[in-house]
């Protein structure tokens, strides 16, 4: 199915348009994993007494078994959500380019614009804010709003769709893992998967996270969002 069939047959009805933040927003190149990666090391470390060696591997453990480390944190160690997001996310922004073509694409957008993020609303702010988009979407639904519990987790979505009075069959979901757009196929989405260009080299969680192909429940891949949200657009004229 090519982009444009797919602008001009399942998006025709869309009006309500929701997107992740991280390597969705913004190019995977940018690797702002990497530095937010160094952060929750760091945190371990210290919270933990142990080498950053040790550290990683708690960390990783975590990220497999819990689907964040955040959330293995709380589960294993209770440690307090809020210390620990205002750690990770204090990093480097400015790596991540203002992008004018993707801030007139989203604001063309027919309808209500939406971020939902396994991050919080501090990092989501400051991305959005860099990349020059942030006025163009109506509200942020983060991990907190989640209680915690991170995509792909299907009772986040039913959350996230109550709290916005949302129907999913008039909504669109941008991602950049497909994983994440399958309980949205479910409830009526349409799904588009974000991925990189073939000269990038995206961020893969460090190489541990095995390739995240499409499947049934993507209904198109994109490399070029802007250049797509544009002939969501177009064919809505």
């Amino acid at each position: 199915m090519t982009s444009q069939n797919f602008a001009k047959g399942q998006l025709s009805n869309r009006d309500i348009w929701i997107f992740d933040l991280d390597n969705t927003l913004y190019p995977s190149h940018c690797n702002l994993f990497h530095q937010v990666d160094a952060r929750m090391g760091e945190f371990i470390s210290r919270l933990l007494d142990v080498d950053r060696i040790e550290a990683r591997k708690i960390q990783k453990s975590y990220y497999r078994d819990y689907g964040t480390t955040l959330h293995g944190l709380m589960a294993e160690r209770d440690v307090d959500p809020k210390d620990f997001l205002e750690f990770v996310h204090d990093i480097d922004h400015s790596v991540i380019p203002v992008d004018a073509a993707l801030g007139a694409a989203i604001a063309a957008l027919p309808g209500r614009k939406l971020i939902f993020t396994n991050g919080s609303r501090r990092h989501a702010e400051s991305v959005a804010g860099q990349i020059g988009i942030l006025e163009h979407f109506e509200d942020i639904f983060d991990i907190v709003a989640a209680d915690y519990l991170p995509k792909p987790h299907a009772e986040t979505y039913h959350v996230f769709l109550e709290e916005f009075g949302i129907d999913g069959t008039r909504a669109a979901m941008f991602e950049d893992l497909s994983r994440n757009l399958v309980v949205p196929a479910d409830l009526g989405m349409a799904t588009i998967l974000v991925k990189a260009l073939e000269d990038e080299h995206p961020d893969d969680r460090d190489g541990w996270v095995q390739p995240d192909e499409g499947g049934d429940h993507v209904h198109h891949e994109t490399s070029d969002l802007a250049g797509f949200l544009g002939e969501i657009v177009s064919a809505q004229v």
